[in-house]
């Protein structure tokens, strides 16, 4: 079968024409665009991000006090502990978790110190604790959105396209200066986060870390959109899942709550509560004990 020219005219057309449109599809795909453009869709999506956050009302947010369940797991994945909870913080550096509704466990961090309210009294955090804070800090996916994003050594890369928790979804990686992976899956429709995923290496054991953080069940909070369920694990191993009850921001928390004097304050009271609490006891003890003798002198 012979083929006119104009029908070869036409295919070359429309061959040029597909190749012209596969130009900007191919420039999006992370493994072939330039490091500048990479950077520049990463940094786009996370203003995405931070807008479907609630904008400038997510990164002013003074303070936030928060009430929930906690569930905790062991190195295995085994349930430790299921417990109420309050939470106040003023991020990043401050943050003061209590047990609801006795409030006499008590952990209290403020940048690089740490204290600790428990049966015994109140003592300084051990000083893994106070280290894990910190590193928690470093990753926190607010303080990233917040404060750490403008770091002049922080490195943007786009990531690509990905199914994630069956949402489509977005990756943006951050690369800091110590060498600490940051990947943040941002939904496609809402552009609020789903997952992030940190890559670490111990600086002492050499060890590779990842954990994951997922979130979900968000609800507008005072115009800051804020995830009612976190589920966090490490190297594949659930460390613990978080259900918040209600939130609140920007109610003025003194910084007063974060300091060791506080603590000190609080026990003062658990101990007048309890010493209170035995005088009762032993004096109705004793009452009783003395009207039994009475009653006995009586009879005889």
């Amino acid at each position: 079968m012979r083929i006119s020219r104009g029908v070869i005219r036409s295919a070359i057309f429309v061959a040029c024409f597909c190749a012209v449109l596969a130009i900007p599809l191919a420039a999006q795909e992370p493994d072939v665009m330039m490091p500048e453009q990479s950077a520049q869709k990463a940094k786009d999506l996370l203003q995405q991000l931070i807008a479907a956050l609630g904008g400038p009302v997510y990164l002013n947010v003074h303070d936030i006090t928060c009430v929930g369940r906690l569930s905790q797991f062991g190195h295995s994945g085994e349930l430790n502990g299921f417990g109420k909870f309050i939470d106040y913080a003023i991020p990043p550096f401050k943050d003061r978790t209590e047990n609801d509704p006795k409030r006499n466990l008590i952990n209290v961090f403020n940048g690089d110190k740490g204290w600790v309210l428990d049966r015994g009294g109140v003592s300084d955090a051990p000083e893994t604790d106070v280290a894990q804070f910190q590193s928690d800090i470093k990753i926190d996916i607010d303080n990233v959105l917040r404060h750490r994003i403008h770091e002049p050594d922080m490195v943007f890369r786009y990531a690509g396209p990905d199914v994630v928790d069956l949402i489509q979804a977005d990756w943006v990686e951050l690369v800091d200066s110590d060498n600490r992976t940051i990947r943040i899956a941002i939904a496609k429709d809402t552009h609020l986060p789903i997952q992030k995923v940190v890559d670490m290496r111990n600086p002492d054991t050499q060890m590779r870390t990842t954990e994951v953080e997922i979130y979900s069940n968000f609800h507008p909070i005072q115009g800051v959109e804020t995830p009612f369920q976190i589920t966090r694990d490490r190297n594949g191993i659930k460390v613990y899942q978080v259900f918040f009850d209600k939130c609140s921001y920007n109610t003025n928390i003194s910084e007063s709550l974060f300091t060791r004097e506080s603590l000190e304050d609080r026990w003062n009271q658990i101990d007048k509560h309890h010493k209170k609490q035995t005088n009762k006891q032993n004096g109705a003890g004793t009452s009783g004990d003395s009207s039994k003798s009475d009653d006995a002198a009586t009879k005889n």
